[in-house]
């Protein structure tokens, strides 16, 4: 079972999509479960995460409603105001969604101490009781206060977006790599190796530029707690889907087949829940 565990759908909106300016009018654009399919068979995935983009319900129904009416669509990976009075009743509600398997909030726009504020606490810790993952989506500066947030949750799943987006294209790794040999030994926490060609130079990154970066993931989390994720269409930005792809499975041939299948797809089954 291959899973692209980590990729983005939406009506684009240049109001509410405010993010994606001018240099990436790539992306100025509807991304649809019609246009990622193809690309899924072509690169012999089949089946796929849908994750929230937008911060809002309306985000989440959206992408529940597109996997109710696609199959491949597996599992999605939502958004609720975790910092909200009623996020149980939230939780609660959305229960009997199936495909709902996590939630995400847009951390690394938020200012300094917000995954330690009280009411953001208090929505991871209503997440355990409906078996709901929690995707964190951080810049490096941050890892000090995740490590705090996942060891006050051990019995949270957490996965960590984007490996942290280390600033690949300034060829910074030393800090990064610590806070990351830090965070991995919490055993709650798996990896997502996605999104990292956009923290390159977009038009003249070389792959041997990831090298350093993969070898210290896959040394502190292993195949064990890695999971793939293409970011499309959010990686169109610096290459299409294959060339995103190849980046990872050249860098995984090393490991045996059975440690290239986890990471390429088992290891997201199992974390998101993912039914046959």
């Amino acid at each position: 079972m291959r899973i692209d565990s980590h990729q983005h759908f939406w009506h684009f909106d240049p109001v509410r999509d405010s993010w994606i300016n001018e240099d990436m009018s790539v992306l100025q654009r509807d991304f649809l479960p019609k246009d990622l399919k193809p690309l899924l068979k072509e690169n012999n995935f089949e089946f796929c995460i849908a994750v929230q983009a937008d911060s809002s319900e309306k985000e989440t129904e959206f992408l529940l409603n597109l996997a109710e009416r696609n199959s491949f669509i597996k599992g999605v990976v939502g958004w609720l105001d975790l910092c909200s009075d009623t996020i149980e009743a939230r939780l609660e509600y959305f229960s009997k969604f199936e495909k709902l398997k996590g939630l995400r909030h847009i951390v690394q726009s938020e200012e300094k101490g917000f995954m330690l504020r009280a009411d953001f606490q208090r929505g991871i810790s209503a997440l355990e009781k409906y078996k709901l993952t929690y995707d964190i989506l951080i810049y490096p500066n941050q890892l000090e206060e995740a490590i705090l947030l996942v060891e006050k949750f051990p019995n949270q799943q957490f996965i960590l977006d984007h490996c942290a987006k280390p600033y690949i294209k300034d060829g910074k790794i030393k800090v990064w790599k610590s806070l990351i040999e830090e965070l991995s030994a919490i055993d709650n926490v798996a990896c997502k190796v996605s999104g990292l060609t956009t923290e390159a130079d977009w038009t003249t990154w070389q792959k041997q530029q990831f090298e350093p970066y993969f070898e210290a993931i896959f040394d502190c989390f292993g195949p064990e707690r890695t999971i793939f994720g293409s970011d499309w269409p959010v990686s169109l930005l610096a290459g299409n889907y294959s060339t995103t792809l190849s980046l990872v499975e050249n860098y995984i041939q090393k490991f045996t087949k059975s440690k290239q299948q986890q990471i390429m797809g088992l290891n997201a089954k199992n974390l998101y829940d993912i039914k046959d």
